[in-house]
């Protein structure tokens, strides 16, 4: 089958995020398909940017062919942005007949965070006679209406709006990374019937093949706080508001003569405000360490006791949540310690940990304690249930044969 995957964003193992489409399509191509990922050449959540050496750069990576399309350099999300997305949709609608000829496409898949790329993804589906795809990552434009508070009556918003009512319409299949996420679809012209459930995944062989060591300087607060016999709640991932790190700031407070220890690696938006709030509480049991490596992840969260992730209070969450952090925990064998209200509870489904309500750092102290007095039996057995689980259903070896098999019907 010859695959075309369309995302704006799609990045890879040399260029960081987003890793998705790569993963799908290197698995695709161990299972004998051709695979042609079209994307933008300048991504906000790319590490590294490819090397463009003509407007249409090809690039073959793990057997995957990279199609990067030229567009404008951006920051932030003002109208730079908007203008690297109109770029991207000019040069997908004013080239489907070249597009169809360089791919011959089986199965053409609009993968992208904003419903646009449907419309250049129709015509060209069209012009191949293959069926067409939308694989849903986000919910848009309801995201940025219930985070962003934006009005339902913003061109922008109106805009967006057409866009995924219009996907609905054309798709022969939606592919949604969230479980739940079908009524609100329903509701929007999408016929029950071409709606398929695939989350997020994680390449176990290269979870397993991180092998590298976190920094000695990270090692060596660890070690001290096992010489005070502390228990360690770990954190691995971006400090911004979307976390709700803040309360686990004040969880720390509650405990502080508690023999427990919050270690917490990575950066983001809020950890600067996050490390200013902790010395202005005088709080001595929360350690921030610097980002580490992807690789040196496994390590980290094999040596804490338990690990944490808590997310906000958010309508949007009723259809679901698809975390990549989470499923790292999950990997690490270690229990979790979740604060979520949402769709789906992955942590309640592989019972590997405590659940509990979002926001709120008594409930985190609870659950912590509650943690505590549990065996290390107990707590192994529920790390053991936890990486069976994600090895079992979100293996991306076992993904890219569910999305063969949606494709395939």
């Amino acid at each position: 089958m010859n695959i075309l995957l369309i995302n704006h964003y799609a990045g890879s193992n040399v260029h960081g995020m987003e890793y998705r489409p790569y993963y799908l399509a290197k698995e695709w191509v161990k299972l004998g398909h051709n695979v042609t990922i079209m994307a933008a050449s300048h991504s906000h959540i790319r590490t590294k940017q490819p090397e463009m050496k003509e407007d249409w750069t090809v690039e073959v990576l793990d057997g995957i062919r990279y199609i990067w399309i030229r567009t404008p350099v951006y920051e932030g999300n003002g109208f730079g942005r908007i203008k690297n997305i109109l770029a991207f949709m000019k040069e997908l609608s004013t080239n489907v007949n070249k597009i169809v000829e360089l791919t011959a496409p089986d199965a053409v898949i609009a993968s992208s965070t904003y419903p646009l790329d449907m419309y250049p993804a129709k015509r060209i589906a069209k012009k191949a006679n293959a069926q067409l795809v939308f694989e849903v990552h986000d919910l848009w434009p309801l995201s940025p209406m219930l985070l962003g508070n934006m009005s339902p009556y913003h061109p922008f918003i109106m805009v967006m709006q057409k866009g995924e009512n219009d996907a609905y319409k054309n798709a022969d299949k939606v592919v949604s990374l969230l479980p739940k996420a079908d009524k609100h679809m329903i509701e929007h012209g999408m016929d029950p019937e071409k709606f398929y459930y695939l989350p997020n995944g994680i390449d176990i062989e290269q979870w397993e093949d991180a092998t590298e060591k976190i920094p000695d300087e990270h090692d060596r607060v660890i070690r001290e706080l096992r010489d005070k016999d502390h228990f360690l709640v770990g954190y691995a991932g971006t400090h911004g508001i979307a976390n709700a790190m803040e309360f686990l700031i004040e969880a720390a407070e509650d405990m502080k003569d508690d023999p427990v220890s919050f270690v917490l690696v990575g950066k983001g938006p809020e950890r600067d405000q996050l490390i200013q709030m902790a010395k202005q509480k005088g709080i001595e049991n929360i350690h921030f360490l610097p980002v580490i490596n992807k690789k040196a992840i496994p390590d980290f969260l094999g040596k804490m006791d338990c690990n944490y992730i808590g997310w906000r209070r958010s309508p949007l969450y009723q259809f679901g949540v698809s975390p990549n952090k989470l499923l790292d925990y999950l990997m690490s064998g270690k229990p979790v310690i979740h604060g979520i209200e949402a769709g789906n509870d992955l942590v309640e489904e592989a019972r590997c940990g405590i659940s509990m309500k979002p926001e709120d750092p008594k409930e985190i102290v609870q659950a912590v304690r509650e943690m505590m007095k549990k065996s290390n039996a107990e707590r192994e057995q529920m790390g053991k249930n936890g990486k069976e689980f994600v090895m079992k259903t979100h293996d991306y070896r076992v993904l890219s044969q569910r999305f063969i098999d949606v494709l395939s019907k």
